[in-house]
């Protein structure tokens, strides 16, 4: 007879063995925010590095540590098209980790909670028809707080596909756009022209406007 641990008990013990490392790890968390410290501890690593670096996002945004000097770092070390390609892999994967951390251990408590509220239905419903619209939509905006993001659609009725798939094509954007942001400051800091670096951060202004244009166009409309 083999024993079987039930599946939400088992994310609970994830959940709690999350918890007890990032305790103990308090103190190393500051790392994540620290540009020169991880640009050169992941110098250190040779080849480990690409692997660390994914690894690092994966853990971060399960944990609900903002990734954003991350992605910036990507830039300074594997330049704008490897390091897009990682941040986006790592943060993806990070991002389902959370998802299912959400569903598993709170969509239970947050159904009996919240289940009478008409916009919670009403979001649901909108979910079951045009989830990876939605999906891809929210994710499109760099200024929408991603690892939030992350639990709350685990508390919603989207499928993982359309959520994996939404938030992979969402995050391009803002992602190449710190991604360059790396690589523009790091020439800047080598005295090369301001020029990338101020049509970067322009880049980013202008996805964080989008959403709000389209909403006002489509009021017009």
């Amino acid at each position: 007879m083999k024993f079987r641990v039930p599946r939400k008990h088992l994310l609970w013990v994830i959940a709690g063995l999350i918890t007890f490392l990032a305790i103990c790890c308090r103190d190393h968390i500051s790392v994540f925010f620290d540009k020169e410290t991880l640009v050169d501890f992941l110098c250190c690593l040779g080849h480990w590095s690409v692997a660390l670096f994914i690894g690092g996002h994966i853990v971060a945004t399960a944990m609900g540590v903002p990734g954003t000097v991350l992605v910036v770092v990507g830039g300074m070390l594997f330049g704008l098209f490897w390091g897009t390609i990682w941040s986006v892999i790592g943060a993806t994967f990070g991002a389902i980790a959370a998802f299912w951390l959400s569903r598993y251990l709170l969509r239970d408590w947050f159904k009996r909670r919240f289940s009478r509220h008409k916009a919670l239905a009403r979001f649901n419903q909108i979910m079951d028809h045009q989830a990876f619209r939605c999906v891809l939509t929210i994710r499109f905006a760099p200024i929408s707080p991603f690892n939030v993001v992350n639990f709350l659609f685990g508390l919603t009725s989207v499928d993982l596909k359309s959520y994996a798939a939404g938030t992979f094509l969402g995050i391009i954007p803002g992602t190449l756009a710190y991604t360059w942001l790396g690589v523009t400051g790091m020439e800047a800091l080598d005295g090369k022209s301001l020029i990338p670096l101020f049509l970067a951060l322009s880049l980013l202004v202008l996805l964080s406007l989008l959403p709000i244009l389209a909403k006002c166009r489509t009021k017009k409309a």
